[in-house]
C-alpha cells in the first residue's frame, strides 16, 4: 500500500453492492404492507358494470332487433309492444289451488304467455288457453322457455275438464284490480280480451288483439325466442 493511501474495508458479507437493494426488498414502487395496487378497485368495478351489461345484452339486441332492423324486410309485429315497459308489480300476488300465496314475479325467468278470466272460464276463456297452448307446442325444444298462465279473477272453481286439457297452464287467483292496473287494454277492450306476453326479466312486453290468429302470434314469438336467448 502506497503511503498516503486510505484503506477501504470491504463490504460485509451478503450486503447489496452498487446501491442494490437488499435481498428479499419488494420492487421499487411496489405496494407496502398489502395494500392493493392504485386502481384495481377501479377495475373491479368496470369489471362489475361489463358483467352487467353482458347479462342486459341478450335482451336488449332482441328488442332492437325485432322493432329496430325489423327482420324478413321490414315486417311488424302481430302484437302491440307496450310502452313504456311495465314490470310484474312486486305487491301483485297471486294463489294457487295449494292456497300457497306467492309473488308473481316470483315466475320471472322464463317468458309468459298471459290470460285473464274468471274461474267459470267461458268459450273465449277456452278458446285462449287452447291458442297460448298451441302456440307454445308449435315451438319445438324451445317450448320449455314458454310458461302459460290463466290469472283467475274470482273465487269459482275451474271446471275439471280445463284442468284435464290444460295442466301445463298455471291456474293462478289474483285480484282483479291489481291485474288491471298492470294489464293495460285498449280504449273499447278489456284486460280478459287479450293475450299478453311478459320477457324473463319481467318486462310486459307486447299485447296480442282480441280474437287473435294464432299463427300470427306463433310468428311473433317465434322470433323473440329466436333473438333472445335468456330464458
Amino acid at each position: 500500500m502506497q503511503k498516503g493511501a486510505t484503506a477501504r474495508s470491504a463490504p460485509p458479507k451478503g450486503a447489496p453492492q452498487n446501491g442494490a437493494p437488499p435481498k428479499g426488498a419488494p420492487p421499487k414502487g411496489a405496494p407496502q404492507n398489502g395494500a392493493a395496487p392504485k386502481g384495481s378497485w377501479q377495475r373491479g368495478r368496470w369489471m362489475l358494470l361489463l358483467i352487467a351489461l353482458m347479462c342486459a345484452a341478450p335482451i336488449a339486441i332482441s328488442y332492437f332487433t325485432y322493432y329496430v332492423i325489423k327482420p324478413k324486410g321490414g315486417t311488424t309485429s302481430y302484437g302491440t309492444l307496450i310502452e313504456p315497459q311495465r314490470t310484474i308489480p312486486s305487491a301483485l300476488m297471486v294463489t294457487g289451488d295449494d292456497g300457497r300465496e306467492v309473488p308473481l314475479a316470483a315466475l320471472k325467468g322464463r317468458w309468459l304467455m298471459i290470460s285473464v278470466d274468471g274461474g267459470a272460464c267461458d268459450e273465449a276463456c277456452a278458446k285462449k288457453l287452447y291458442f297460448m297452448r298451441q302456440v307454445r307446442a308449435t315451438q319445438g325444444q324451445e317450448r320449455e322457455r314458454i310458461v302459460m298462465v290463466w290469472l283467475r279473477t274470482d273465487d269459482a272453481s275451474v271446471p275439471a275438464a280445463l284442468k284435464t286439457a290444460y295442466p301445463d297452464t298455471r291456474m293462478l287467483r289474483a285480484d282483479p284490480a291489481s291485474v288491471s292496473a298492470w294489464l293495460p287494454a285498449t280504449n273499447t277492450t278489456k284486460d280478459t280480451d287479450h293475450i299478453y306476453l311478459v320477457d324473463p326479466n319481467g318486462n310486459l312486453m307486447m299485447r296480442f288483439p282480441t280474437q287473435p290468429d294464432p299463427s300470427r302470434i306463433k310468428q311473433d314469438v317465434t322470433k323473440l325466442l329466436k333473438w333472445s336467448r335468456i330464458g
